[in-house]
């Protein structure tokens, strides 16, 4: 193959995917690209509502500054615990939605049912839903008040970390319950798995667990990551968010930089995640 035929070929592939994201582009600038650069624009101002509509004026960084510096309890009394509190529920939800995948792939009878039981919440429920059922409690494991491990968690970890924890371990059921599509993510990756791959293994003699160290969780790997991400954002963009029912409650201008910060604290997390996913992708790469 020529050099004139390799780039006419790369120009297609690129018309190609052009072609494919050009919907996507247009409904983003459409829809969510002037909101965007709007509420970018509306940071920099001082929003007052008046008898005749809208007006604003120019304030520069003063919103960033009070929220940063001055107005700590706008952000922080309420973003360290939620930030404590993902660091611990990000973990348990992928773990959790791996291992029910690996389960509901396997043959057996009602498969189809539960399935269905595992992804019908994240159909039924809604943000205030939950948001009463965390209320009245009924997210709680029962062994936590029988064999009071909150208090054993209390009395062996700092206030910091502790609470968190327990607030995890009251609200287990419930956060669990939204593991629905990433537990659909994890089937169908499963289902990429090609039956030969473990028919050798079996054959070498490997037993299920050294099975799943050497092929099934390293097949899953970039479905991990996927999951990572869609957990994140799925947390920090939850109605209950403690941010999130901040912005509500504050001046458009202030709010709008609220959630521009909130928008960066969101980015440097998934950026953590594309590093270690990117670390995790070199060492599979460095030992195979």
């Amino acid at each position: 193959m020529n050099k004139a035929t390799k780039l006419k070929a790369a120009m297609m592939e690129y018309v190609e995917g052009t072609i494919f994201i050009a919907p996507w582009f247009i409904g983003f600038l459409m829809f969510m690209g002037f909101p965007l650069g709007f509420s970018l624009y509306m940071s920099f101002r001082k929003v007052n509502v008046v008898a005749t509509g809208m007006t604003s004026s120019y304030v520069g960084l003063k919103h960033y500054k009070d929220i940063l510096l001055e107005d700590g309890s706008l952000l922080y009394n309420d973003l360290i615990p939620f930030l404590q509190k993902t660091l611990f529920m990000v973990p348990v939800i992928v773990i959790f939605a791996l291992l029910i995948a690996i389960v509901l792939n396997q043959k057996f009878v009602g498969r189809s049912l539960f399935r269905a039981i595992f992804f019908l919440p994240v159909i039924l429920s809604t943000g205030q839903v939950v948001s009463e059922l965390l209320t009245q409690g009924e997210g709680a494991l029962g062994f936590m008040s029988k064999f009071n491990v909150s208090g054993l968690i209390s009395g062996n970890l700092p206030g910091t970390w502790a609470n968190p924890l327990i607030w995890i371990l009251d609200s287990f059921v419930l956060i669990l319950w939204y593991s629905g599509v990433q537990i659909l993510i994890f089937l169908g990756g499963r289902q990429t798995i090609s039956n030969s791959a473990y028919e050798a293994a079996r054959i070498d003699g490997a037993g299920p667990w050294a099975t799943f160290w050497k092929i099934t969780l390293p097949a899953m790997t970039p479905f991990i990551f996927l999951n990572m991400i869609y957990t994140v954002v799925d947390l920090f963009t939850f109605p209950t968010n403690p941010i999130i029912m901040r912005v509500r409650d504050s001046e458009y201008g202030q709010f709008s930089a609220l959630i521009w910060i909130y928008f960066i604290i969101i980015s440097v997390f998934l950026s953590f995640i594309f590093i270690l996913f990117s670390r995790a992708t070199r060492s599979q790469r460095m030992a195979s």
